[in-house]
């Protein structure tokens, strides 16, 4: 079960594509964070979903939003995915201690070892305002995720 709307957002800290740490409570006071948890790099329905964000990055990364994108995926292979496609946010690795935080949000599939697609939007407060859980082959909607940062 996702965690739900209204509850404190699990802190974290994970490596991007570049190495660097990052922990939502970095955020806190500052940004609002869309949090968008997706199966596997280089996979069909995963690479459509993040270059529909990659093509609105304004509406995503900006002065009041930071775009946090997670799989199961190694560092190693998210740079590569990421110089690949132009993703110019951080794509987090939730890969050791594997699934840990896709596993605190309640979006962690046991039997395939990945993400199922989750997105929470966060707010300054660290309060989860808003979420959509879809099953793997299931594409998510960006509308959705603007209509609900706007609602901030």
């Amino acid at each position: 079960m996702a965690i739900e709307v209204g509850t404190e957002a699990p802190d974290f800290e994970l490596k991007d594509n570049h190495g660097r740490t990052v922990r939502l409570a970095g955020f806190r006071g500052e940004k609002n964070v869309l949090l968008f948890f997706y199966p596997f790099a280089f996979t069909g329905v995963c690479t459509g979903e993040l270059r529909e964000l990659r093509d609105d990055l304004p509406a995503f990364v900006n002065d009041d939003t930071q775009l946090l994108a997670v799989s199961n995926d190694s560092i190693h292979t998210l740079r590569v995915f990421g110089e690949q496609e132009g993703l110019d946010f951080p794509l987090l690795s939730d890969f050791w201690k594997h699934g840990e935080v896709s596993r605190a949000y309640g979006v962690f599939d046991e039997e395939k070892g990945c993400a199922v697609r989750g997105t929470f939007v966060i707010d300054k407060a660290g309060v989860v305002r808003w979420s959509v859980v879809n099953a793997l082959p299931d594409a998510r909607n960006a509308d959705a995720y603007r209509k609900a940062l706007a609602a901030l």
